[in-house]
């Protein structure tokens, strides 16, 4: 009798653990293959984080991208936009690979900029940058560097005449594109850093604490249009590859570096590769990632909502009324630049890592 409670006690433990077995597998089991895409996302409200201040550049094509983008999501959530500025946009890439759901319900607007911290070996970034779900670029952008209109530095070679203060966001392009000028051609250039965005950098230089900056072209234009039609900024020169055709006087970087004004330690070719690495980045322009263990289905998705949402007239004719620039690049075309720049090799990117260390 006793063996037989025994065994029956067996059996049903066996299978409580069965069930339990069941039960935890359909819980592991991707949501994505429990309901449809619709299902998951009906009713849902969606986070766009914005690495960077509110009133800047990422910020005002981040609004836009989550006020349109939803219509082109199954189930049409809401987009609500939290932005985690400073330390060049690293804290927001971390916070998206290291915190948020990897559901397919935050997508963030990161600086161009985090992926060279990463792969410079900057502190700080807590994630690997080919491992992210990289949706797409909402512009190709162009750099500038600028001066206020008091200041000596009134074109590019005064930088190498006059001591010049300029502003800088944290370890991104407002940091290393001036220090490559410091490090290759002894530009008298001093980086005040700890503003939280280009925004309150302008306002700075405005106020008269810093004279200049290295920032968007596009995030200039949109935010002080007044400064460039009053002549209160000098346009020193285009971190670019190619010209803008907003800007055909303003020559480019490429043009203004070479063996007459590099220091001796640096030779033409290392002038070409170093700053065709860094000016690489503005090929990304405004990109947007989500984080790296979303589900497949939902990333093929949002990459459509994505490139759907650059199509919709409703969205380019605001993009045109706030006078910001769409030039679609797409998620594998980024996520295909982000690889081969991860591998490169290793000597080159030693060397690049020093010559953008801004060293007080």
């Amino acid at each position: 009798m006793n063996d037989g409670r025994i065994a029956m006690k067996r059996w049903v433990s066996a299978g409580l653990l069965g069930l339990a077995t069941l039960a935890s597998m359909v819980l592991a089991a991707p949501a994505s293959a429990a309901e449809s895409l619709e299902e998951f996302y009906k009713g849902k409200t969606l986070k766009l984080i914005v690495g960077s201040d509110v009133g800047g550049g990422y910020d005002v094509y981040g609004r836009l991208l989550a006020k349109h983008m939803g219509k082109y999501i199954p189930g049409n959530p809401t987009f609500i936009v939290q932005n985690i500025p400073g330390a060049g946009g690293i804290p927001a890439a971390n916070n998206v690979y290291n915190v948020q759901p990897q559901d397919g319900t935050v997508i963030a607007g990161v600086q161009r900029s985090t992926l060279f911290s990463q792969i410079l070996g900057e502190p700080g970034p807590q994630y690997d940058i080919t491992k992210f779900n990289w949706l797409g670029s909402l512009n190709n952008e162009s750099g500038i560097i600028f001066t206020w209109h008091t200041s000596k530095a009134k074109m590019f070679d005064d930088l190498t005449k006059y001591d010049t203060n300029f502003g800088s966001s944290g370890p991104n392009e407002s940091e290393a594109l001036p220090t490559m000028l410091i490090n290759m051609i002894g530009a008298k250039i001093k980086i005040i850093g700890g503003y939280p965005s280009t925004t309150a950098v302008n306002l700075a230089i405005e106020r008269g604490e810093v004279e200049g900056i290295s920032q968007s072209w596009s995030t200039l234009r949109t935010q002080h249009p007044d400064w460039i039609r009053d002549k209160k900024v000098n346009l020193l020169v285009q971190m670019s590859m190619t010209k803008d055709p907003d800007l055909p006087d303003v020559p480019l970087i490429a043009d203004m570096i070479g063996p007459k004004n590099l220091k001796p330690e640096y030779t033409a070719a290392d002038g070409e590769t170093l700053w065709r690495i860094m000016l690489a980045q503005k090929a990304m322009g405004r990109p947007y990632v989500i984080g790296p263990g979303v589900p497949a289905d939902r990333v093929a998705m949002l990459r459509k909502a994505f490139n759907d949402t650059l199509k919709d007239k409703e969205f380019l004719d605001e993009a045109a009324k706030a006078k910001v620039d769409i030039v679609s690049v797409g998620g594998d075309e980024i996520q295909n630049m982000v690889v081969r720049l991860a591998t490169t090799p290793k000597a080159t990117l030693d060397r690049l890592e020093q010559i953008t260390k801004y060293k007080k």
